[in-house]
């Protein structure tokens, strides 16, 4: 455990780099997926070519989308951004479909009121459908959170400092203490982040903890 307290400081700003690479992206990731989502509920005859063409983005092997980012942005192969990209890619593949059950998941009667109180479409997604929809977008916002916390991890292999630098570097020394700080500090990570958007769902839906306290009661 002495090895742990010499390199606390280390482990920190790993911990801080590993949580900007997966943590960047899952937000962009959202952005993009929310609009993408929308067009896929709203248009059912594109939402096979939208829904599964971001799919198979995820099956696309990490290591090679890393490697791949430096020809495809002109970047140099240790530049950031070209994790940023890959993992937004990552983010969207999986959230898309989240999206577009979230939205899914509204009663259609709610969102036949909104359009009687003169809601239009776009309107009535942002301030009805949406808000309603956050149970269902959190969730799996959380799944796509842990995901790219695990493949960060992944980018070390090609020199990206982050806590996966933990994973390599203990496994060329033989040192099974360093691997396991990787390990312990990449679940304390996602947990941070699933304990975050857990919070966020919280604040966003007032009227879930108010069925709570009534049941509570």
């Amino acid at each position: 455990m002495t090895w742990v307290w010499e390199h606390l400081g280390d482990i920190g700003g790993y911990a801080v780099s590993h949580a900007l690479l997966a943590g960047i992206p899952l937000l962009v990731g959202l952005a993009l997926a929310l609009p993408l989502g929308w067009l896929a509920r709203r248009f059912p005859r594109v939402a096979p070519v939208i829904v599964g063409g971001s799919g198979l983005l995820y099956t696309i092997p990490s290591l090679a989308l890393f490697i791949l980012m430096p020809l495809l942005l002109g970047s140099r192969i240790l530049d950031s951004i070209n994790v940023y990209v890959a993992m937004t890619i990552y983010t969207v593949a999986l959230l898309v479909r989240s999206v577009v059950d979230a939205l899914g998941s509204v009663p259609e009667a709610t969102a036949l009121a909104a359009t009687s109180m003169g809601y239009r479409r776009v309107g009535r997604a942002l301030a009805v459908e949406l808000p309603l929809a956050v149970p269902v977008l959190a969730s799996g916002l959380r799944v796509a959170a842990v995901s790219n916390v695990s493949i960060v991890s992944v980018a070390s292999l090609i020199g990206y400092p982050q806590l996966g630098y933990y994973l390599t570097d203990g496994y060329q020394r033989s040192f099974p203490l360093e691997i396991g700080v990787g390990i312990v500090a990449c679940v304390l990570l996602a947990l941070v982040f699933d304990l975050a958007i857990r919070g966020v769902e919280w604040l966003l839906t007032p009227w879930a903890r108010a069925r709570a306290e009534v049941s509570a009661a």
